[in-house]
C-alpha cells in the first residue's frame, strides 16, 4: 500500500506551535489504538483539551460566586464569535452562535421572504433540516420547492447551474453533500444566483473546518454549521454567518443578552430596545453556554490551528490510502467532484449485508448511507487506521 503523502500540514505550524504536525494530531485524542474511528460525519470526538475545558467548566458551576459577568457571560462569547469569523473567513460582526443548523436556518427562513412562484431549489436526498424549513416557507409565501437531482457522471455544481434560472428565489444547500461526498464549487454558482435575484443559504455542517471557505466569494445571505461534527465540538453549538444586509433583520427570539448595554446587570430593566451591533440580535437565548463554550474554544482553537486547507490535505490524503485499501473489493468512489474529506464507496452487489457490523467487529467504525459506505477521515486518523480497514475488509469479505 503506498504510504500517505505526509506533507498535508506538515509545514503548517506558526504561531500555533503548541500543536504538533498535523500528521501526529492523532496524540491530542484519547482514541483507543484498536478502534479506527472513520466517522467525523456522523459525531467527530471532541479533543483531550476540550473535554478538560468542559470538565473544569462544570466544576466552577459549583462555585458561582467565583463567575465573572464580564468573562463567562460576554467573553467566552466574543472568543467563539472570533474562532467562526477565521473559519468562514469572515468577520466576528456577521457571526451569531446558535444551537444548530435546524436553528440558524429558521433564522434564515424568518428574513428572507419569496415572491409567489419563485423557486427553492434543494438537492436531491439534502439533509432533512434543509429541506423541511423550505417546505414551510413555500407554503408561506407560495413558493415552488424544486429539488435538483444530477445525472450519472454529473457534478451537483453542473447540475445547480443548469436549475438556476428567471424563477430561482433561493438556493438552500451544502457545500458536500452529506451523502455522496459532492463538492458544490459555490462561488462559481454565486453570479448566476446574483442575475437572478436570488438568496443563498447553507447548512455547511459538513464542510467547515475541514474545507477551506471564503464568505466574500460566496457571499450567503445566511450560512451555518452544528459544531459536534467536523469541528469535533460539544453538541447544541453551532456558528451562522449573517451577511451584512441582513443584520437588521428580526431574530427568533427577543432575549435582554443581545440588547445594548446588557452587560450592566444593574440596568436590564431599562429594556433597551436596540440590539448590540452586528449579528448578535440572532444569538440563541442563554448563549454563555457556562459548561460548554469553553469546550468549543478548544475544539476550535485546534481546528484554526492547522487551518482548513492544511485539513483538507491531510483528509484527502488518507482518503485516498482507504479508497486504494477498498478497491479490491469492489468499492470504489463513484462521486464526480468529491470534497477531500468525504469518501462515498459504492457497495458492489456481492458486499455481505451486514458489512457494516462486520467491520464494527474489526474495530472498524463508519457509516453506511444508501448504497455506499461513508467513509469520513479527519485530523486524529493516520496510516495505522488504513491499515485496520484493510484488515477489516479482507476479514468482512472471506
Amino acid at each position: 500500500m503506498a504510504r500517505l503523502d505526509r506533507r498535508g500540514g506538515e509545514a503548517y505550524r506558526g504561531p500555533m506551535s503548541r500543536f504538533p504536525p498535523i500528521q501526529d494530531a492523532r496524540a491530542l485524542f484519547d482514541l483507543p489504538r484498536e478502534a479506527a474511528y472513520l466517522n467525523a460525519a456522523y459525531v467527530g470526538p471532541m479533543p483531550k483539551a476540550a473535554i478538560a475545558a468542559g470538565r473544569v467548566s462544570y466544576e466552577r458551576r459549583a462555585r458561582p460566586w467565583e463567575m465573572s459577568v464580564k468573562d463567562d457571560f460576554f467573553g467566552t462569547v466574543e472568543r467563539v464569535r472570533a474562532l467562526g469569523a477565521g473559519l468562514f473567513g469572515g468577520r466576528a460582526e456577521d457571526v451569531a452562535l446558535v444551537p444548530s443548523a435546524s436553528y440558524g436556518l429558521a433564522v434564515a427562513a424568518a428574513n428572507i421572504p419569496l415572491a409567489p412562484g419563485r423557486e427553492i431549489l434543494v438537492l436531491d436526498g439534502q439533509f432533512p433540516s434543509n429541506v423541511f424549513i423550505w417546505r414551510r416557507v413555500a407554503e408561506r409565501d407560495g413558493a415552488v420547492l424544486r429539488t435538483v437531482r444530477r445525472q450519472p457522471g454529473e457534478s451537483w455544481t453542473e447540475a445547480l447551474s443548469a436549475a438556476i434560472g428567471p424563477r430561482t428565489g433561493l438556493l438552500a444547500c451544502p457545500a458536500v453533500h452529506w451523502v455522496d461526498g459532492g463538492r458544490i464549487d459555490l462561488a462559481a454558482l454565486r453570479p448566476a444566483l446574483r442575475d437572478a435575484g436570488a438568496a443563498l443559504v447553507l447548512d455547511l455542517t459538513q464542510s467547515l473546518g475541514a474545507m477551506a471557505f471564503d464568505a466574500a466569494s460566496v457571499d450567503p445571505d445566511f450560512a451555518v454549521a452544528a459544531c459536534y461534527k467536523w469541528l469535533l465540538g460539544p453538541y447544541q453549538t453551532g456558528l451562522l454567518h449573517v451577511a451584512e444586509r441582513h443584520h437588521g433583520g428580526r431574530p427568533l427570539e427577543e432575549n435582554w443578552i443581545a440588547r445594548r448595554g446588557s452587560s450592566d446587570f444593574a440596568r436590564l430593566i431599562d429594556y433597551a430596545d436596540d440590539y448590540e451591533p452586528g449579528a448578535r440580535r440572532f444569538d440563541m437565548g442563554e448563549r454563555s453556554g457556562f459548561q460548554t463554550l469553553p469546550a468549543l474554544i478548544a475544539s476550535l482553537e485546534l481546528m484554526t490551528g492547522y487551518g482548513a486547507e492544511a485539513i483538507a490535505a491531510r483528509a484527502g490524503a488518507l482518503a485516498a490510502g482507504l479508497a486504494e485499501a477498498a478497491a479490491p473489493y469492489g468499492l470504489t468512489p463513484a462521486t464526480p467532484d468529491r470534497a477531500d474529506h468525504y469518501l462515498a464507496l459504492a457497495l458492489p452487489g456481492d458486499a455481505p449485508g451486514d458489512l457494516l457490523e462486520r467491520l464494527k467487529t474489526s474495530g472498524v467504525h463508519l457509516s453506511r448511507r444508501g448504497d455506499s459506505l461513508r467513509v469520513s477521515p479527519h485530523i486524529y486518523n493516520d496510516e495505522a487506521d488504513i491499515a485496520r480497514f484493510a484488515d477489516a475488509l479482507k476479514a468482512a469479505f472471506a
